[in-house]
């Protein structure tokens, strides 16, 4: 059946503990590992169209999968020209459901995130706005580094700016997503509760119609 998703469990009732620590200690380093020529390559294709649209006011659609969400963005917001960024080829090749004519404000690129988001702030670049949907949770208490807020790239994350939103159908996940935000901006960042009124991407249509509990943080990092 369609609507059958599980919810995740994790021997992880709250915030990782040495969350704070390991969020301190990237902070403090230079991530230095080498940029993928790939990646650079789809970075300045992407960024290409951009200004070939007319560099209109960007939105990042970080991990979009198979980029069905970088189309609703692109279809919400027509005054923007979304990216979408997938590290995956085989999901950026799967044929997605379109109702009505395919937006033209959007490019979706093969890339790897921490490569592409180094690129981005080397580069000057700023999104307006910046989504995070539904990452790969890594529920297990020692995956905590695995987890976007808990790797060495989160503070290029936080430092590119704009309003950046992150949802999954992880309470933790969430909470601890928000609490980096943080302690890393200095703003207060809570997690929430919420309802989609259309969902965007295919999880968050599967996890609402299999009754999960979706949750979100939004902050304006607004530098």
């Amino acid at each position: 059946m369609y609507a059958n998703s599980s919810p995740i469990t994790s021997a992880q009732t709250g915030i990782h503990e040495q969350l704070p620590a390991l969020v301190a200690r990237h902070a403090q380093s230079e991530f230095r590992k080498p940029v993928m020529p790939y990646n650079r390559d789809a970075f300045e294709a992407s960024i290409a169209a951009w200004r070939a649209a007319g560099s209109a006011p960007l939105i990042l659609d970080a991990g979009c999968g198979v980029g069905l969400s970088t189309r609703h963005l692109a279809r919400l917001h027509p005054g923007h020209f979304i990216i979408g960024v997938d590290q995956s080829a085989d999901r950026l090749s799967r044929n997605t459901a379109w109702e009505g004519d395919l937006p033209s404000n959007f490019i979706c690129v093969r890339a790897d995130l921490v490569d592409y988001w180094r690129l981005m702030l080397a580069a000057g670049i700023s999104p307006e706005k910046h989504f995070v949907l539904y990452p790969n949770p890594w529920p297990k208490i020692g995956h905590l580094a695995r987890r976007w807020h808990g790797h060495p790239v989160f503070p290029v994350v936080v430092a590119l700016g704009g309003e950046i939103e992150c949802r999954s159908n992880w309470r933790i996940y969430i909470q601890e997503f928000a609490a980096a935000l943080s302690q890393l901006s200095g703003l207060p960042v809570q997690s929430e509760l919420f309802l989609p009124a259309t969902p965007i991407t295919p999880f968050e249509k599967k996890y609402a119609d299999s009754g999960h509990a979706l949750w979100r943080c939004v902050a304006s990092l607004l530098y």
